[in-house]
């Protein structure tokens, strides 16, 4: 059925992975005549793509179906993501609420429309996610600069304090094929950076041929990708540590396209706590993965994801955390305060962490991670990068990242959107942004 003349809008909560299949489920809208407009304008249709991460998911979900209903209360409200396959009957209790569906169905929502009339009572279509088994390419371009491009979904590691597997299943892969097909969509769309991204990428080709036999490793996927032209940046969103091998590492540093940035979690640098989360590795891999990267790209760029307030975290072993980030040559924190999730073995724990310590301890850490991010910025102030400015408008200026994702500023000018430019990068402003001046010639070259 085509819906000729229909508008239907978008929000996305959460992950890169989930923008990137927003961005799927809107163009099949389009190839059933809807019209796509801004999340704030009335609508026939409203698509909210929410997040089991968060501890206030019910309540971000709340919000975005009021803005909805607010735009046009007449309209037809879907709800997809991860938080709807894990509570779908509390979703389809919110008021406005029409269809809830779980994570085999979120692809074929215009399947599901027979009407537009608002129902009654929110409608479920959900799986048990043992039936998550097959794998839906997906890529998102967001705007003009930068693209999210899906390798691989689902998690088959059991980290006592997650719900992603409970959510989106085992690990599975696109194929390689599909893979680099979408890479070079994206290349005709006019994106000059791919952001690579999955729930657990490193396991990329598992399931790849629907089974469990690996046809092609993450080296490999990486390798292939570095060969698609047209495109300027590959950047890896997030790889676990026990996953990131030297060959990649090497790689990255002498690859043509892929960029010196590493985004690691870790959770936390206390062994004894590693343990209880089910985590794959110490802290003394990670330790030495940071060291790797450091010896072959030493300008390199590392995140770093880190909880804190995980049941048993006693003020000692949330202070071997904070003096292991400390000591680490890392550029920045991303902090999650632990929050209890149903169905998830921490959430069962002892030692269960006072709030108020939970929210102190994530401010340490992200005090933590701004001296850090200073400090890395400090250390390339004087070297010559390439900016890839993006689209946005802020206070007068535009913005960019370099390739080892140092946040740089100039004044606005249209004509940067979306452009490179040799730059040396000169000092940092108030608010934390390097300023840079132009590289001549025979700067670059020296």
């Amino acid at each position: 059925m085509k819906w000729n003349g229909k508008k239907v809008a978008f929000h996305t909560l959460g992950c890169k992975l989930n923008f990137s299949e927003t961005s799927t489920i809107a163009r099949d809208f389009k190839t059933n005549g809807f019209e796509e407009v801004n999340f704030s304008e009335p609508a026939d249709v409203y698509v909210i793509n929410t997040c089991s991460v968060t501890h206030n998911a019910d309540k971000e979900c709340k919000h975005w179906v009021k803005q909805a209903l607010k735009a046009n209360p007449d309209a037809f409200t879907v709800i997809v993501g991860c938080y709807a396959q894990l509570k779908p009957e509390e979703i389809a209790d919110i008021q406005g609420v029409d269809l809830v569906l779980g994570a085999t169905e979120k692809f074929k929502i215009t399947d599901y429309l027979n009407d537009l009339t608002k129902n009654d009572l929110g409608e479920v279509h959900s799986c048990e996610i043992d039936e998550a088994d097959f794998y839906v390419g997906s890529y998102s371009i967001g705007d003009r600069t930068r693209a999210f491009l899906k390798v691989q979904d689902g998690c088959d590691y059991k980290c006592t304090y997650c719900t992603i597997p409970l959510a989106r299943g085992i690990s599975r892969s696109d194929t390689l094929e599909n893979v680099l097909s979408n890479a070079r969509k994206i290349v005709e769309e006019g994106a000059k950076e791919i952001v690579l991204t999955g729930v657990n990428i490193g396991d990329y080709g598992k399931g790849e041929f629907g089974n469990k036999r690996h046809e092609h490793t993450f080296l490999e996927l990486v390798q292939a990708l570095d060969e698609v032209e047209g495109i300027d940046r590959f950047r890896i969103s997030s790889i676990e540590p026990n996953l990131l091998k030297d060959e990649t590492i090497r790689f990255v540093g002498q690859s043509k396209r892929f960029v010196p940035h590493f985004h690691i979690p870790l959770q936390s640098g206390s062994n004894e706590l590693l343990k209880k989360m089910r985590r794959r590795y110490q802290s003394e891999l990670y330790s030495e993965r940071v060291a790797t990267i450091k010896s072959y790209i030493p300008d390199c760029c590392i995140g770093v994801d880190v909880i804190t307030g995980f049941p048993g975290e006693t003020d000692e072993l949330f202070m071997e955390t904070y003096n292991f980030l400390n000591d680490l040559d890392i550029s920045y924190l991303h902090v999650f305060t632990y929050s209890e999730r149903d169905n998830t073995l921490a959430a069962e724990m002892d030692g269960a962490v006072d709030y108020a310590v939970r929210k102190k301890r994530s401010k340490m850490l992200r005090v933590l991670s701004a001296k850090k991010r200073r400090a890395f910025y400090e250390s390339q102030l004087g070297t010559s990068r390439e900016v890839l400015f993006e689209g946005n408008f802020k206070d007068g200026y535009i913005t960019g990242f370099t390739e080892n994702y140092v946040k740089v500023k100039t004044h606005w000018d249209p004509e940067l959107v979306n452009t490179r430019k040799k730059i040396i990068l000169k000092d940092i402003g108030e608010d934390g942004i390097v300023r840079f001046e132009e590289a001549i010639p025979e700067m670059v070259n020296a």
